[in-house]
C-alpha cells in the first residue's frame, strides 16, 4: 500500500526530526460525520478543522472521514478540492493514512490518521462481516522519537452486536500479534452502546481504556448534545494515559453527532 504524506523527508530532516525523544503525545479521536452536522442539515467540515486543530493533537484518529463524493463536490461551493482527511491535516499534520471502508457511486469513506510523526506503513484490515455494512481496522506504524515502532489502530465498528463480537476477536488478534513491548493505542467508534466490548478486549494483553482507568466506567459520546450512550473508546497498551478528556462544550456538540475524546498517553 502507498503510503500518504504531506510532504517527503530528507535523510537530514529525518534525523532531525527524530533526535529528540518524546516521551508523551496527544490523542484525539472523532467520528466525522463525513464533515456535516448531525442530522446532516449542513456542512461544517472547514468549523472541524479548525476545532481539530485547537486542540493540538499529535495523533488524530478519525472515524466516517470522505475520500471522495462527486455530488457533494458539485452542491457545496466550499468543498474541498482534496479528501476530507487531507484537508483536516492542513499543514499540521504531516503524515496521514487512509482506510477506505464504503464504496458506492458517488465516492467512499472509511477510516484515517493523521500524525505529527512519520507513518512508516500502514494497512487497512477489511473486518467486514457480511451484508452492506463494510468495516476496517485502520493499523498504522509510526516513527516516534527516541522508541521502537508505535501501533495506532483506528476502529469503527458494526452496528449489530454478533457482528462487533467477530471484530472485537479479529482486533484482539491484531494486537496480540504485535511486539510484546510495542506501544499501541487503539482508538475510535466502537458502537458498543451494550457494554460487552470489555469481555472480549480484557483478553487483549495489557490493554486498558482510558475512561474505565481514570474514572472508572467509559466515556458518554452519543448524541454529542445529550450524549447517553458509551460508543467511543481509547485503549492503551505499554503506555500510561492521563488527564483524558470528552470534549462535550461548544464548538464540538455542533459539528458531529459523537462527542470527541482526548488523552495523553505517556511512553
Amino acid at each position: 500500500m502507498t503510503l500518504k504524506k504531506k510532504q517527503h523527508l530528507d535523510p537530514t530532516d529525518l534525523d532531525s526530526h527524530l533526535a529528540t525523544a518524546v516521551d508523551s503525545v496527544r490523542v484525539l479521536t472523532v467520528n466525522t460525520h463525513k464533515g456535516f452536522t448531525p442530522l446532516n442539515r449542513r456542512f461544517i467540515l472547514p468549523e472541524l478543522r479548525e476545532a481539530v486543530r485547537s486542540i493540538s493533537a499529535d495523533i488524530v484518529f478519525l472515524q466516517e472521514v470522505l475520500g471522495t463524493h462527486e455530488k457533494h463536490a458539485l452542491r457545496f461551493q466550499d468543498w474541498p478540492k482534496m479528501s476530507q482527511y487531507e484537508f483536516l491535516a492542513d499543514s499540521i499534520w504531516t503524515d496521514f493514512a487512509y482506510g477506505r471502508n464504503a464504496v458506492y457511486p458517488d465516492g467512499d469513506h472509511g477510516n484515517a490518521l493523521l500524525s505529527k510523526f512519520p507513518i512508516t506503513r500502514y494497512e487497512n484490515l477489511d473486518v467486514s462481516v457480511g451484508g452492506p455494512e463494510r468495516r476496517g481496522l485502520l493499523h498504522s506504524i509510526l516513527q516516534v522519537p527516541g522508541h521502537n515502532d508505535f501501533h495506532a489502530i483506528c476502529v469503527h465498528l458494526g452496528l449489530r452486536e454478533s457482528h462487533r463480537q467477530k471484530q472485537l476477536e479479529l482486533l484482539c488478534e491484531l494486537v496480540d500479534s504485535l511486539p510484546e513491548d510495542a506501544p499501541v493505542v487503539v482508538a475510535g467508534d466502537f458502537n458498543d452502546w451494550r457494554l460487552k466490548a470489555a469481555n472480549t478486549l480484557n483478553r487483549c494483553a495489557g490493554m486498558h481504556e482510558v475512561f474505565a482507568l481514570s474514572h472508572g466506567q467509559v466515556a458518554k459520546t452519543f448524541p454529542a448534545r445529550w450524549p447517553m450512550l458509551r460508543l467511543d473508546r481509547i485503549y492503551v497498551r505499554n503506555a500510561t494515559s492521563h488527564k483524558p478528556q470528552i470534549l462535550g462544550n461548544k464548538p464540538w456538540t455542533h459539528l458531529s453527532d459523537h462527542l470527541p475524546l482526548a488523552v495523553e498517553i505517556r511512553l
